[in-house]
Formats: C-alpha cells, structure tokens, sequence
C-alpha cells in the first residue's frame, strides 16, 4: 500500500483567559462569535443555573453549551454585558470559550500474531503491541474524543456491540466522521484482526470504546466547553482512558477542573502534545491531569513538527502511520518506470486517474516548457510550491508529474486545494535519482481510491499511547489510573537526552515492558 500521507492539523492558538480582558480580546478573536459579542464560559454557584440563563436572557444574550456534569455554562453575550455578568453574586468565574482544533509504513502480516493478507503498521512493533495479546482487553472502555468514526468501515464495523457514542445536534452522530480524523484515530486504536487492510493495538474485537464527536462537518475547531463537557461524558460512560487528539494554545479553568476530577475517579487523560514544533505548551496536554504525547518516526527520532517542553511526558509513532480513514476516501499510488516499482505517496488533492506515457526531465518545473507535452514529468523538489510545478507540467500537456524529495528520504505534498487534472505523486530523492537515469523510457502514474491513508501528527501518536494504557491496564485492573500512567513512564524506551526530556518525554511508549514491570514490581512502580 502507498497510501497518501498527510499531515493531520495543527493546533491552533487562542485567547487568554482574563476575564476583565474578554471584551478587548475578543475583537481580534479567532472564535466564531460576532465582533460585539463574546463567547465565555459562567461558572456559578450550585443551585444558579436559572438565574445566570436569566442574566443572559436579559443582555441579549443565547446560552450555547451546558457544561455536563459541572455548574457552567457557554454562552454568548454582547462584550458590553460582561462586567455585569462578572459581577453578579452568582457568578465564580468568566473565561474565553477558547477554540480546541484536531491535531493526522507498514510490513505484511506473516500469520503470528495477525492474520494474513493484511498490513502492520510500524507502530503497533514500535510499542511492543505484537508481543502483548488484548486477551483481557475487554474490561477496559477508551472514550474517543475527535470527529467521530466511520463504523461502517471494512476494518473496524466488526467490534460491533463494543462501541458506543453519543448524538450532538451540532456535531451529528458519532458513527459518522466527516473529517476523516477520528477514523483514523480509531484504527489505531482498534483495527481489527481480520486480514483486510491494517491492524490497531487492540485488534482482536474485545476492547470497548466510546465516542464523543466534538468535530462536525467543518472540521476546523471547537470549544473548552464542549471538550469539558465531553470529557465529563466520557466519564459518565465509564470509560477508564480518553483519548485526545485535539488542543489548543491557551487554557481553561473550567477545562482544567474537568480533568482534575475526572483524575480523581480514576481516568487516565492522554492528549496530544501539538504539532507546531515549537516549546509552547498545548491544552489540554498542559494539565499535570493530562498526559502530554510526543511524535517520533519509526526510527524513534523525535518528528520536526511535535512541540517540546516539560509538559511533554511520553511518545509513541506519529509519522507515516498507516490508518482507517472513512470508506474510499483514501488513496493508493502506484509508480512505475521501466518495469520498476518505486515507493510514492499521492499529492494530497491529485486526482484518481492513472497516466502512462515516457518519462520527461522536467527541472524544478517553475516554467512551462511544451517540450513535456504527452509525457510524465519527473520533477525536483524545491523553489516552487508543488501546486505550480504540478500546474506548470499540465500546462505545458504533460499527464502525470513526479516530485521527487531535494533531501532525504520520502515526503507527504499538498496542491493547497489547486485543482489539477493529471495524478501527481511524490518520491524520495534516491528513486529520483533512479528514475532521472530512465528518462525516455515508459512511466506509469496511477491513483485509486482506499480505504486506508498515512497521516503524521501527534494525533497520530496519542492513539497509540492509549491503546497501549487499555492493553497494560487490562491485565492489572485492579491499578488505578494514575499508577498505570507511572509504570508507563518508568518502562518507556528512553531516548533523547538521558531521563525525561522535552522532547520525548520518559520515551517511546512500551507495551510489553510496562506489563513485565508491574507483575514483577507492582502498580505504579
């Protein structure tokens, strides 16, 4: 399979949390809300609820979230009302509604432990999930928060009764995934062990899930609140670990007080660090509740693009992580010259066609140049965007393109939502080197649609983490949260700098290691 590999989103930055600052903040606010308004979070006493929605009634004002579980409530107000609000006996507290985003290489089975005929991800190795049968998975329950799953996937449909979720009037229902992030996520997860496509940390059916779909149809964000009150859900539905792919760059009290208590009751949190590889902290990651996952590659090196601080706590795969994405949405590549098979990822947002025609140099392709016309291009990477080198070969009526990396190793390209009519692919720079010796000779550029995709991110390497807390926990359930999330730490593969670093963390995330360590030594060892 060469399936596409994209980059999952990034987390996005947002407000601070002043509320005698709300109403400045919120005319540059990135919300959804009118510049005249505010979009916050009330929290109030016990037994205010009817009051403060009466407030809000009076200003002028909609009550958009109630936060499950909790005495608060999302609302929007114009930004005059707030000082009111603030001052009211019957209010605790007002902060921002800040935004929360989601944050998206295989071997073939040889039989043992996973059926034939279909693919392992590098990850379910790297996290020691092939030497640790879910035998006994099926007394813990991981709640999903992202943008929902397509269960009638072909890998994932068959854990049947194991999973549950809930309906959202803004979001949909659960079962649905519009975004392709939570799909993903749950493949990871749970894909099942029935010689299709790929196989999760916890394949074998037995594992139960739970999901809350905060991600509807846009995909771009959603709110503190309603991460608060879906994690509150995820509590109420028992679920011993929540898995978070999702954050944000500032924080929330109420956010904060959710996980807290959830922590209190015996949930392991476990978010994703953030992909916009820099030291800033992401929320909710950031909460000493919350553990804070890092992204590396399959050669365990930390990935450029995950954040680093000391928040950061451990890591688990998150480049080129081969997945379940809703059914036919994904893309296969194949790539040939001369006869040769070469590895190659689909240009995100190339067309599902196939070309075959002789290979062409094509430069950097930052002009036009006829002399391509009715060939493949054979493009190098750099300079330009790959929109226009893609562009400039269809204009100059070449039928295919192939960019090829200007550094090491293979890579994931996006058109940027330019439309194109000729499949275009990516390559590493040593097959384009190869190829540049074939010029002349036929190359075939083919795309088709699949049900499986690469993504990067630290969305990517959360699942992991989680699935692998559910697995170890699963032998041990008489450990409580916080004690698994310890022997996690102190049996993760240390990397990096010796000890806990920014960077990685405790380490890479060890399945078999973290069991051994607690039969030999305890919970929370």
């Amino acid at each position: 399979m060469n399936q596409n590999k994209t980059r999952a989103s990034k987390f996005v930055p947002v407000l601070g949390l002043c509320a005698a600052a709300l109403a400045i903040a919120f005319s540059g606010s990135a919300s959804a809300a009118a510049p005249t308004t505010a979009r916050v979070i009330v929290a109030f006493k016990p037994g205010a609820a009817a009051n403060v929605k009466s407030l809000v009634a009076a200003a002028k004002g909609s009550v958009k979230q109630e936060i499950f579980n909790m005495n608060a409530m999302a609302v929007e107000v114009p930004t005059a009302a707030l000082k009111g609000l603030e001052n009211n006996p019957n209010v605790e507290y007002i902060e921002e509604d800040v935004l929360r985003k989601p944050f998206s290489l295989t071997t073939p089975s040889t039989g043992t432990p996973y059926v034939l005929g279909q693919q392992v991800p590098y990850g379910i190795k790297l996290v020691q999930a092939d030497q640790l049968p879910d035998t006994n998975v099926a007394n813990r329950k991981i709640c999903i928060i992202d943008s929902g799953v397509d269960f009638s996937h072909e890998d994932l449909k068959d854990n049947g009764a194991n999973v549950t979720g809930e309906y959202d009037s803004g979001t949909g229902w659960w079962y649905t995934d519009e975004t392709h992030h939570g799909t993903h996520v749950f493949g990871t997860i749970a894909g099942v062990n029935n010689g299709t496509g790929v196989v999760g940390v916890n394949p074998n059916k037995q594992l139960k899930l739970h999901i809350v779909k905060v991600f509807g149809a846009n995909g771009a964000w959603t709110y503190s609140s309603t991460l608060a009150s879906a994690a509150n859900k995820c509590g109420a539905a028992g679920a011993n670990v929540i898995t978070m792919s999702l954050g944000g760059g500032a924080k929330s009290i109420t956010e904060q007080r959710a996980f807290d208590s959830l922590q209190t009751k015996g949930v392991l949190s476990i978010a994703a660090a953030g992909n916009d590889g820099n030291a800033t902290t992401s929320y909710p990651a950031g909460y000493a509740s919350v553990m804070s996952v890092a992204a590396l590659d399959e050669n365990k090196v930390v990935a450029s693009f995950s954040q680093y601080n000391s928040d950061v706590e451990i890591a688990g795969p998150g480049v080129s992580v081969l997945s379940t994405v809703p059914m036919g949405t994904g893309q296969d590549t194949a790539l040939t010259v001369g006869g040769v098979n070469y590895a190659s990822s689909a240009m995100d947002g190339s067309p599902v066609k196939s070309a075959t025609a002789p290979l062409a140099d094509f430069g950097i392709g930052d002009t036009v140049n006829t002399a391509v016309s009715g060939k493949v291009c054979l493009i190098q990477r750099g300079t330009v965007d790959f929109a226009t080198k893609v562009n400039n070969c269809q204009n100059s009526g070449g039928v295919g393109a192939i960019v090829y990396n200007n550094v090491a190793g293979a890579f994931g390209g996006t058109l940027n939502g330019a439309v194109t009519s000729i499949p275009s692919v990516t390559a590493s720079d040593t097959d384009g080197a190869a190829m540049k010796g074939q010029l002349g000779q036929s190359a075939t550029v083919a795309i088709t649609a699949s049900n499986y995709a690469y993504f990067d991110g630290t969305s990517m390497a959360t699942p992991h983490v989680s699935a692998v807390a559910a697995l170890v926990w699963s032998y041990f359930p008489t450990c409580t949260g916080s004690q698994i999330r310890t022997s996690l730490n102190n049996s993760a593969l240390d990397l990096g700098t010796a000890g806990r670093d920014t960077k990685y963390g405790y380490g890479l995330v060890q399945a078999k290691a973290a069991y051994d360590r607690i039969k030999s030594l305890g919970c929370g060892k």
